[in-house]
């Protein structure tokens, strides 16, 4: 039965509803793959066997009786930040090593109730805040694709780490993941994987461990776009819960895959051809805008002036809303919690313990940046900047339907080939974060493969509330590019 894992979701959802195979049958698959690959990618922080199978038995009495869900029966890993109940979920630190929620977050409740079935819970960097996944508690995750003719082991980017890898291996036909400066798209660019970042407020906030709350976004990461898009339909919803979400209907992004992009203005922002950026990406950009010709759309070139900035702004403005969202881990209330001579001394003695280096690093940045004397001078300075970035999208989407970018400056790097500059690993985002400051939906998709056999990827950006377009030009990109590599099963 291990055919079935490489299955697309669609596919799969296709094949269930068809009576095809069983829901039991596909999970049972899934589940033995993790069992081979899990101990090498390191992709499942836990695999919930007794549930998933418990879940898929449900779904086949729903199938068997004509019912279920757009997703009934299809198993699914879930990023370790959504809290789901009465499983573990830990944001991959120590310091929340013991967290067992009594509640579940909005959007896996949404996959639920569409039928999903859950098989684990997905390593990540801690508390979302890494571009290589190697800030986990539980150790990194590394990646199913190699160079040629190597072993040096790879990340599948960050956060979101574990989800790509996971559903790169085919350990999962799906998986759930979040973005506060390219946490979906970056690991989907260095996996050979799709995923999208939808416009902020179309998927609720409510049970996600918080990051940065004006940044932080749930999104899919699938095999390909319309499984991206199947997976959003479930994803989104209004949630009185959270006080961010958009009360607005989520559309069926399905339908519009069909559409084209004859007639649909493109934008090419020339200040994203920065120095240092490979050839290889170059071209593949070009080739990617050739294809968009061929396909009826008109290419325009734009501006986004302030893109220099949106860097050293988001590394402002995440890491003030993480110091916010981070005090409540005190060792008082839930985590865990070490002894100390007074009540200061169990606050810092239970976060130095809890926190890992980078999430100290940030928070530390985050306090310093709303202090006394410098809250004007960086984070009210870098909000101002934000502004600008948005104010430069709403003028280029005066000349075109969406932009066509570079997800990331580089293929996939080695473990620890960063990790010890931050500034260099922190440079990972420079494509991906304008979209989170701008709350625009933005997609990833792979195309080729580099010069050493690795994926590189596409990005394209939408206007606010706009998904439809980025399904509409992802989808012809992805036909036009037939990309339908795998990474080789090295861990078999």
């Amino acid at each position: 039965m291990s055919d079935l894992t490489k299955l697309t979701l669609t596919d799969a959802v296709k094949g269930l509803k068809a009576k095809d195979f069983s829901a039991r049958e596909i999970t049972q698959a899934h589940l033995d793959v993790i069992d081979k690959a899990n101990s090498a990618i390191n992709a499942y922080t836990l695999v919930t066997t007794d549930k998933a199978l418990e879940m898929a038995d449900a779904s086949d009495a729903k199938l068997a009786k004509g019912e279920g869900g757009i997703l009934e029966g299809a198993p699914i890993g879930v990023k370790e930040l959504f809290c789901t109940k009465g499983v573990r979920t830990t944001a991959c630190s120590d310091i929340l090593s013991n967290f067992v929620p009594t509640y579940e977050s909005t959007v896996t409740q949404n996959l639920w109730d569409e039928g999903a079935v859950m098989l684990g819970k997905l390593n990540m960097d801690q508390f979302a805040m890494g571009s290589s996944n190697e800030t986990s508690c539980f150790g990194n995750v590394v990646n199913p694709w190699r160079r040629n003719g190597e072993e040096t082991q790879l990340t599948p980017g960050g956060s979101s780490g574990g989800s790509a890898a996971a559903v790169a291996a085919d350990m999962c036909l799906a998986a759930t993941a979040s973005d506060t400066g390219g946490s979906i798209r970056q690991p989907a660019a260095f996996t050979g994987t799709v995923g999208i970042k939808p416009t902020y407020g179309r998927a609720s906030r409510y049970g996600m461990v918080a990051f940065a709350s004006s940044l932080d976004q749930a999104g899919p990461i699938a095999k390909n776009v319309e499984d991206t898009a199947l997976m959003l339909e479930a994803m989104c919803s209004a949630d009185d819960k959270d006080s961010t979400s958009l009360h607005i209907e989520t559309p069926k992004w399905t339908d519009s895959l069909s559409k084209g992009v004859k007639g649909m203005k493109i934008g090419i922002p020339k200040e994203y051809r920065v120095e240092g950026m490979s050839d290889e990406i170059e071209a593949l950009w070009q080739q990617g805008i050739e294809w968009l010709k061929a396909a009826g759309a008109e290419i325009v070139d734009v501006s986004l002036p302030h893109t220099k900035y949106a860097l050293p702004a988001y590394y402002i403005v995440a890491p003030a809303e993480a110091s916010s969202n981070l005090a409540r881990y005190d060792g008082m209330r839930f985590g865990i919690r070490k002894e100390g001579e007074n009540l200061d001394d169990v606050y810092s003695t239970t976060r130095a313990e809890g926190f890992g280096d980078e999430v100290r690093r940030r928070l530390m940045i985050g306090a310093y940046v709303l202090s006394a004397g410098y809250y004007d001078a960086y984070y009210l300075k870098a909000q101002k900047v934000r502004k600008r970035i948005l104010m430069d999208f709403q003028e280029a989407y005066k000349e075109c339907d969406a932009l066509l970018t570079p997800t990331c400056p580089s293929a996939a790097f080695g473990l620890g080939e960063k990790s010890a500059d931050p500034v260099e690993m922190y440079l990972n985002d420079i494509f991906t974060v304008t979209a989170n400051l701008a709350g625009l939906p933005a997609m990833s998709l792979p195309v080729s493969l580099n010069s050493q056999g690795l994926p590189l990827s596409l990005q394209v950006i939408g206007k606010a509330l706009d998904e439809e377009s980025c399904f509409r030009v992802a989808k012809v990109i992805e036909d036009s590019a037939e990309f339908d590599s795998k990474a080789k099963a090295w861990w078999n």
